[in-house]
């Protein structure tokens, strides 16, 4: 779905470069989440503190973005569905910040993982991990997009998420009764669980927004509807 050109050029440029500065927003915080996990997988402490340098280039952009947003709604004051652009653009940017916010967390709790002999069970990171990138991009390219059925199929997924965090949980709780050396190891491996969790609830977050700034429609408790 292509949006109609407004008729105030100076309009479409602002939004673009805030659009533009969302997507830059995005990339850096999706390589964010990819180095700390890969830090996780590979047992790199470089990967690891790249990501976190990762995080205040984001936080900045976050700034920058709303000051635009700000300045675009004061200059222009606009309606309709200029409005709900403009606004959603500011909501993806506060999810991507705590989405790197999470990346960080994620990249120095692997780094005192590493500090220690590897754990077979980081494997039942990964399924979450997948799933979690993969809500995350599809939100964002319906936002892009303005893509009303990618952005409500996004949100269901959530639930799914939920369901392989409670297993990964209860399989390493598990593991620490049964060899309680290695605790903090297991707890690590918890936290990030719940990490890439919250990446998956902001993706959900995104995935709605979008379907609002798309359709004009607000989805964000019709979980239950889109799933039975």
């Amino acid at each position: 779905m292509i949006a109609p050109r407004h008729i105030l050029g100076t309009f479409d440029e602002a939004l673009a470069s805030l659009r533009n500065n969302v997507l830059m927003m995005s990339s850096l915080t999706e390589r964010s989440l990819e180095r700390a996990m890969k830090g996780l997988f590979d047992r790199d402490d470089d990967l690891c503190a790249n990501a976190i340098a990762d995080d205040e280039e984001i936080d900045q952009l976050e700034i920058q973005i709303d000051k635009d947003g700000v300045a675009i709604l004061l200059r222009f004051q606009p309606v309709a569905s200029d409005l709900r652009r403009v606004v959603a653009a500011m909501k993806l940017s506060s999810n991507l910040e705590r989405m790197a916010d999470q990346a960080t967390t994620i990249a120095r709790r692997a780094r005192k993982l590493n500090q220690h002999p590897p754990l077979a069970e980081v494997e039942l990171i990964k399924p979450l991990y997948e799933q979690a990138m993969s809500m995350f991009k599809d939100s964002v390219d319906a936002f892009v997009r303005e893509d009303v059925d990618l952005g409500r199929a996004v949100v269901p997924r959530d639930e799914k998420l939920d369901e392989l965090n409670r297993l990964a949980s209860r399989k390493l709780i598990e593991r620490m009764a049964q060899d309680p050396d290695q605790l903090r190891g297991y707890l690590n491996l918890i936290f990030i669980g719940r990490c890439l969790e919250r990446v998956g609830d902001h993706a959900t977050n995104i995935a709605e927004d979008a379907v609002y700034a798309a359709a004009a429609e607000d989805i964000r408790h019709q979980t239950v509807a889109a799933t039975a």
